[in-house]
């Protein structure tokens, strides 16, 4: 972190605030807590290096996370079949609907992500995934809809 343009203080607020959800989002669109890392220290990394230029720290760091969850989700398929993915909790009921959320196309995952665990508007999700709002309702209602088809 070498910006000189940065103030160190209001980084590491803004780094102590906003880590721990950043990481949850990244994880929950990743399904992996080293690339939830790794995305998290990707996002902070850019966000330094334009940090004067930033007016909502917060909300730049969650579209750099969920830029970097979906360029990662890109890269896998291009690189074939994943190894099975860590439960995420011990309780089976939760780690049948975090199976069943994993296997949502990326950008419906994002959506679903970004509505129930980050409690977002359709209008916020649209703007912060830069799509249109018609397509975020559409990516909503299709998951949903393959949710219900498959969980008990």
């Amino acid at each position: 972190m070498g910006d000189l343009n940065a103030e160190p203080r209001e980084v590491e607020q803004v780094y102590r605030d906003e880590r721990a959800a950043l990481l949850r989002l990244a994880f929950l669109l990743s399904g992996s807590r080293p690339a939830a890392e790794d995305i998290v220290q990707t996002a902070f990394a850019s966000a330094q290096a334009r940090w004067a230029t930033i007016d909502n720290p917060g909300a730049y760091l969650r579209r750099v996370v969920v830029n970097q969850a979906q360029d990662g989700h890109r890269r896998r398929y291009r690189l074939g079949p994943q190894p099975v993915v860590e439960p995420v909790t011990h309780q089976p009921e939760l780690d049948e609907t975090w199976a069943e959320l994993r296997r949502l196309p990326p950008s419906q995952r994002a959506v679903v992500v970004l509505r129930f665990y980050e409690d977002l508007s359709l209008t916020e999700i649209a703007r912060l995934l830069d799509r249109p709002a018609s397509t975020v309702r559409s990516d909503l209602r299709r998951a949903l809809e393959r949710l219900r088809r498959t969980l008990p």
